[in-house]
């Protein structure tokens, strides 16, 4: 996996930071099931990742996103754009994304979302459908940046994805539970929930203050890792956090703080 601070380092900071932002705002919005939110938010997505196109076919990226005055024509109008073969996934920037971008862009505005009036309210199945096109867009935009497969593009947006909650603190490299009280295995299981892709297993002992990293791994990560709460790589010593495991903090480490 790429990691996060490296990840699209191809594209300018005045693209890529926005970019990255929309992208981990959706993806917090769907999580917390703010629907709304999390379709509204497709709309910017969208603007940002059409001035990337643009920069990327044209060989110039703009200083910053803009709104085009068409996202439906603006979007048409790459698949006008000359073929070019050496260009690092070529046909995607100029046919599959753009075809993306434009129902990912209707949706916020004509489904009840962006604006009074439309036909649906927000709701479950729309924010779905904007989660998972912003997700491939943007495992889209990783594979063609960084010429990688689709398999680790997707790892890379996974890491992306931030989940703040009030019980976790950062300070630079340093990450902190802030209930000590709590076993090592729930924070563990916390800072993973929170960081929502691979850690190194040397970070998760320094941050949780396990002082012998060898019996930090024996008895807690393989346990883990049996109960397939984690998945732990120990050829690579690192940890992940499965779908069950998620499901754990949610229902019940973080209920009890009501966060």
């Amino acid at each position: 996996m790429i990691p996060p601070a490296q990840a699209l380092s191809a594209i300018p900071s005045g693209l890529r930071d926005p970019l990255i932002s929309c992208f981990n705002e959706i993806a917090r919005n769907f999580a917390e099931r703010r629907w709304e939110p999390a379709e509204l938010n497709g709309g910017k997505f969208c603007e940002v990742v059409h001035g990337i196109l643009e920069g990327a076919i044209s060989g110039t990226f703009a200083s910053g996103p803009a709104k085009p005055a068409n996202m439906l024509d603006a979007c048409r109008a790459f698949e006008g754009k000359p073929a070019k073969a050496a260009r690092a996934g070529d046909r995607s920037l100029r046919i599959l994304i753009p075809r993306i971008l434009p129902p990912l862009y209707e949706i916020r505005n004509n489904r009840g979302v962006g604006h009074v009036g439309g036909d649906v309210d927000p709701n479950f199945q729309d924010a779905v459908a904007v989660y998972q096109m912003a997700s491939w867009v943007m495992a889209e935009l990783v594979r063609i940046f960084h010429q990688v497969s689709i398999h680790e593009a997707q790892e890379t947006v996974n890491g992306l994805v931030e989940r703040k909650h009030p019980l976790i603190w950062q300070q630079g490299d340093i990450r902190r539970v802030l209930d000590p009280s709590l076993p090592k295995g729930d924070q563990s299981l916390l800072l993973l929930y929170a960081a929502g892709g691979w850690l190194e297993d040397k970070d998760l002992a320094t941050w949780v203050e396990y002082q012998n990293l060898t019996q930090y791994r024996n008895r807690v990560l393989t346990p883990l890792h049996t109960n397939r709460i984690i998945e732990y790589d120990a050829k690579l010593r690192r940890a992940h956090l499965t779908p069950r495991g998620a499901d754990e903090v949610e229902r019940n480490i973080l209920p009890r703080y009501n966060v």
